[in-house]
């Protein structure tokens, strides 16, 4: 329901004044958000307020107001091959920067392993420094989810020392606690998420890892997105994280779970200070949704969710795996963002854009797609509604699938996939080729009218991105593929927003991307 503002028994006088200075997200309608948050008060109702959280009155964190540099892309050179000015690069450096700088009590960063290095780690030593010296003795947490064995020399105290050691004085008023943490290794969970956030008042999160050799230092750097945000929902970035140091803390003696240092004597910290929450004067309402992942928790026991969970015969591959994204109800119930990912899709009545890395997983081990989410999408297709997907060149799949920046061959993995679910929605054949080529855009990645970087390498896409109605949209850590690990990301609905969205990235990508398209409604290609 839409947020208003309570004016009983004011002077009329004061109560027009007060209207007057309200401002523009108290009247303005969220139905997204709003069907979002109903699902998850159905399916996670006890992971409110420290898994998931809707906040007003945020801004979004342009330099200047109403600027379109919240949306922080890397590296921000759209149609050169050569990529030779780098903007968004940048602006995203100077973005974790300069909040960091503004620090007074606490900074909390989490990401994939490894640590963050390169120019990644000389902005955080730059505004940890930057902020010591305006006589703040501050609190670090610094997270990083680790694969096993794949991340077995990722050393917490290894890179405690370098970042004491980059920080020289202020070392002494900053006090540390650097984690490795693993969640399950049965069940291929750790922490996947990216966060910046600063006394619980500002946020930079994304899909976006900090890592100089694939984003920076690099002749084919990997296309990503982030947001920034400021007001409250920053406030539930920080929340989340204090979960899973919770977990982490509680686990730091386990050398298969979690790997701890820390600097100047301190304990593992399961919080950080914060100074009060920031006034929530800005006109953004944002949905705040992670997930769990396997380990931390098995269900929220508070959920009366009781789902009719689907079947498909070509989501496995012959290894027994447990396949969590579509027969765990449990899973379901302590990994909201699944659930609101599904639900915001379900909500366009328009268009839906997808930009992602992959929509399918490396099969095996893991299931091969989310059979709830395909067959939303396919009621979709079925119902009008224009539908576009654009996923990494396959040509960057690893070695081993998922050791690369796709795991798919082919693009019809994600075409077979979707025209199945059709299938199975109308029972006819024809019908579900009729709505794919009347309805889909499908295509591979370009940021250039060359079929590659300038060195010969594929374009790497990394975004997790959905937008809906030029409306609302989530930018996160969660990938629509099955993947069972701690995420993070935020539902805006703003279709101010969502505008400078589609300017800034979405109308390039689809301009660049559209010559490798198999499915392209507009110009009636339908190769299936």
């Amino acid at each position: 329901m839409a947020r208003t503002l309570r004016t009983t028994a004011l002077p009329l006088a004061l109560s027009s004044l007060l209207l007057s200075a309200a401002p523009a997200f108290a009247d303005a309608p969220t139905p997204h958000l709003d069907r979002v948050e109903q699902s998850l008060r159905q399916v996670s109702p006890g992971l409110e307020g420290s898994v998931w959280e809707r906040t007003e009155g945020n801004h979004l964190g342009s330099s200047t107001p109403g600027g379109a540099d919240w949306l922080l892309q890397t590296p921000g050179c759209w149609g050169d091959a050569t990529c030779a000015d780098r903007s968004g690069s940048r602006r995203l450096l100077e973005k974790v920067r300069g909040d960091i700088a503004q620090a007074r009590q606490s900074v909390d960063i989490s990401t994939l392993a490894p640590f963050p290095n390169g120019g990644f780690q000389d902005a955080i030593v730059a505004g940890l420094k930057e902020a010591t010296q305006k006589g703040n003795r501050l609190k670090v947490r610094i997270l990083v989810g680790a694969a096993p064995i794949y991340h077995a020399n990722i050393i917490p105290s290894s890179y405690r020392d370098e970042l004491v050691t980059k920080l020289g004085p202020a070392a002494a008023d900053v006090t540390l606690n650097v984690a490795s943490m693993t969640t399950s290794r049965t069940g291929f969970s750790w922490n996947h998420s990216k966060l910046v956030v600063v006394d619980g008042g500002s946020v930079i999160t994304g899909g976006i890892n900090s890592w100089k050799d694939d984003y920076l230092d690099t002749a084919h750097p990997v296309n990503d997105v982030d947001l920034a945000l400021s007001g409250p929902a920053a406030g539930s970035a920080g929340r989340y994280l204090d979960t899973l140091w919770d977990w982490t803390c509680r686990n730091k003696s386990s050398w298969t779970s979690v790997w701890f240092a820390s600097s100047n004597g301190a304990g593992c910290m399961p919080n950080l200070p914060r100074p009060a929450t920031p006034p929530a004067d800005g006109d953004v309402p944002a949905l705040a949704v992670g997930g769990l992942g396997v380990g931390i928790r098995q269900s929220d026991p508070s959920s009366s969710f009781r789902p009719v969970l689907p079947t498909a015969p070509d989501t496995t591959c012959g290894i027994g795996v447990h396949d969590y994204t579509n027969a765990d109800r449990d899973y379901d119930t302590v990994n909201p963002e699944e659930t609101a990912l599904r639900a915001l899709v379900a909500g366009a009545t328009e268009h839906i854009e997808i930009s992602q890395q992959d929509m399918n997983a490396t099969c095996p081990p893991l299931p091969r797609y989310d059979i709830r989410l395909y067959d939303t999408l396919a009621a979709k297709l079925a119902a009008g509604v224009k539908v576009r997907i654009v996923v990494s060149d396959p040509a960057n799949r690893g070695t081993i699938g998922s050791g690369g920046y796709s795991q798919i061959k082919s693009l019809s993995e994600v075409s077979d996939a979707l025209r199945g679910r059709l299938k199975v929605l109308t029972g006819d054949e024809p019908k579900a080729r009729a709505a794919m080529c009347q309805n889909l855009q499908l295509a591979t990645f370009r940021a250039s009218d060359s079929p590659t970087w300038a060195d010969g390498k594929p374009y790497a896409q990394h975004h997790k991105l959905v937008s809906v109605d030029d409306a609302a949209f989530y930018i996160g850590s969660k990938n629509l593929y099955p993947s069972w690990l701690q995420d993070f990301g935020y539902v805006i609905e703003s279709p101010a927003a969502a505008r400078q969205l589609a300017d800034g990235l979405l109308a390039p990508q689809w301009k660049y991307s559209q010559t490798t398209a198999t499915y392209d409604y507009t110009r009636g290609i339908c190769q299936g």
